[in-house]
């Protein structure tokens, strides 16, 4: 990367952002789709100043064992603190990890980024909910006359529960969908939340991320087999259904469908169609009246005609420049060449290269520099 990284200096010029790192990361096989969401994860600013925090802050416990929140951390400051502005890092530490945590990107066929980016996410605030619990616990020295056979009695308060820990990651990622039904006999809205880390949405061909969002909070009719229990009619009713974001997350992560089980094939394809993402989005199916802002920062790109092989690329913006990342290489791009990973308005195209994975900020909080 020694040419490629002179050059991207050489590119940037005076303009080469302060204190900030450009770095490829080493293949080990088939970890492009680790690479892609690494880069994606490394520029959304906030979760890598608090990943950075948290290794600063845990970096000398002799006896903590070593876990994906420690290796992630330890990868991140890595990059952060190198003398030169560009260059190559190899994860090995990381990608070992991984591996020995999960069978499933244990081999060296193509993986998914969208499963490997869930994995992560969800094995980051696993691990930092049972640190925080085992603080608590450590700090609860009262009294044996205090303690109750079934354990600390200060987890509820007045037969209320306590609220679920919100981590970093949580305050990130996390957003929370209210599904809402209405039976249409008594008018009755039942309302039931969850949260989310990123959204999936179905796609169509020559469509854009505003009418996918559309079609996620579309209203169904649950009728004939599909009827709604209704507590308040006390029987099966027809209802109208409709999922509707409640809390918007500070980082909004689409994840688009585009690999799809046919039924008549027995496997499964990729679809690769234009779908249009813009630079700048407006959430309107939300529960508030104000749409919720949006700027796209990077994108995991999928290469390839199917889902079973293939490669995946990043794009990223840091500080008001678009930057490509494939493994080792790192290049500057114009702000336009993103539109080139729509997808293809034509089934069989040449262009392969299609958004997989978007990466919005929230313009109220805005988390770039």
């Amino acid at each position: 990367m020694g040419a490629t990284g002179s050059r991207l200096e050489k590119a940037l010029g005076d303009q080469f952002p302060e204190g900030e790192r450009y770095f490829g990361l080493e293949n080990f096989g088939n970890t492009c789709y680790c690479n892609s969401v690494l880069q994606a994860l490394y520029f959304c600013v906030p979760f890598r100043e608090q990943l950075l925090d948290y290794y600063a802050t845990n970096k000398n416990p002799g006896d903590a064992e070593e876990n994906l929140l420690t290796c992630l951390a330890d990868l991140f400051t890595q990059i952060n603190s190198q003398k030169k502005k560009t260059g190559v890092i190899a994860p090995k530490r990381f990608v070992q990890r991984v591996r020995k945590q999960n069978e499933v990107f244990r081999g060296y066929m193509h993986q998914d980024a969208h499963e490997f980016l869930n994995f992560l996410l969800n094995e980051l605030v696993d691990i930092l909910e049972k640190e925080s619990h085992a603080v608590k616990t450590s700090t609860e020295t009262s009294p044996p006359s205090e303690k109750i056979a079934n354990g600390p009695k200060n987890h509820e308060a007045n037969g209320v529960k306590k609220e679920p820990l919100v981590t970093w990651v949580h305050k990130n990622f996390q957003g929370i969908l209210t599904n809402e039904t209405r039976c249409l006999r008594c008018e009755t809205v039942t309302a039931r939340d969850e949260t989310f880390l990123d959204l999936s949405l179905d796609i169509e061909q020559n469509s854009s991320i505003t009418s996918c969002l559309k079609n996620f909070s579309s209203t169904e009719t649950l009728n004939a087999e599909d009827k709604f229990f209704c507590d308040k009619c006390c029987s099966l009713q027809e209802a109208q259904k409709r999922m509707k974001i409640k809390k918007p997350p500070q980082v909004l992560v689409i994840h688009l469908k585009r690999f799809k089980y046919m039924e008549n094939l027995g496997r499964y394809k990729k679809l690769s169609y234009r779908v249009v993402f813009p630079l700048e989005l407006k959430l309107s199916n939300t529960t508030e009246d104000n749409d919720s802002e949006y700027s796209l920062f990077a994108v995991v790109v999928h290469v390839g005609s199917g889902p079973n092989h293939g490669h995946y690329v990043s794009l990223v913006k840091s500080h008001n420049h678009w930057l490509f990342f494939d493994d080792e290489n790192v290049e500057i791009i114009d702000e336009s060449a993103v539109q080139t990973f729509f997808g293809s308005a034509q089934e069989y195209s040449s262009n392969t290269d299609h958004g997989y994975i978007l990466f919005y900020e929230s313009l109220a909080v805005n988390c770039q520099n």
